[in-house]
């Protein structure tokens, strides 16, 4: 069962996924050559401890840290340890809040130093995808609208879109109902109703799309070990254009900065 959000509800929900995208942008202030994955997880941690919150992924299902870090050909849930990042990695950074009963969950893909400029392409066509998602995100429409858009983009691309690990509703508890694969087909799935929450977050890859598990039995990684890029934002679905309750907004304007 979808649950639908009271107004109020959602507000609590903003005020969680808002603050994710503060810790994100306060992450991107420390990223660059040199600096320890774990370092980045520890920050994140104090951050959102400062703020009121608890970090909504550590000890979650028994996953060990606060944020996921997922460096290159990782496509997501990278467990935070001693690794430097280097000069043309890629990361994703995603995130999580837990504060009055409900969570935050966003996530976002950051270039160390310079990258090349097919991984920079792969980057723009992930996030693009994410936003051709939103689009669709309308009460009337269905899961396969949104799933439809962000393959469709990615794919004319060139890029490969992950099928096992889906997008979800956020609520309460971190994955709720319904699930919202980044593949599919126009005008099936559930249907989309006003104050259902959602996370579109698509996981794209360079080459194949095919994934596999680490033996620390979390981080997934490409099969042919080329990078996979992954952004995410929650939302809340209204009649009409969406209410997206995070931001990259935050991320961006401090790139910008350093």
């Amino acid at each position: 069962m979808q649950k639908l959000r009271s107004a109020e509800e959602i507000e609590i929900l903003r005020e969680n996924n808002l603050l994710v995208s503060k810790t994100l942008a306060e992450i991107a202030k420390m990223i660059e050559p040199g600096v320890t994955t774990a370092a980045l997880d520890k920050r994140a941690e104090e951050y959102i401890r400062d703020h009121g919150a608890v970090p909504g992924f550590l000890g979650y299902g028994g996953f060990p840290n606060s944020l996921c870090t997922s460096v290159n050909d990782a496509v997501v849930h990278g467990i935070p340890s001693e690794y430097e990042l280097k000069e043309g990695d890629i990361i994703s950074i995603d995130c999580g809040t837990y504060k009055n009963g409900f969570y935050g969950d966003t996530a976002y893909t950051f270039a160390v130093g310079e990258i090349n400029e097919e991984v920079q392409e792969l980057l723009k066509a992930t996030r693009e995808a994410l936003f051709k998602g939103i689009e669709k995100a309308i009460a009337g429409n269905r899961v396969g609208d949104i799933s439809f858009a962000v393959q469709t983009h990615a794919e004319n691309a060139g890029f490969s879109v992950v099928r096992e690990m889906v997008g979800h509703g956020l609520g309460s508890n971190m994955h709720e109902s319904p699930e919202v694969p980044n593949y599919g087909k126009r005008g099936k799935g559930p249907k989309l109703k006003s104050g259902m929450v959602i996370c579109i977050e698509p996981m794209i890859n360079m080459g194949t799309r095919n994934i596999k598990q680490d033996s620390d039995g979390w981080t997934i990684r490409t099969m042919d070990n080329k990078p996979s890029a992954h952004y995410e934002l929650a939302l809340a679905i209204k009649n009409g254009e969406a209410d997206i309750l995070s931001t990259f907004e935050y991320i961006e304007n401090q790139l910008t900065e350093n």
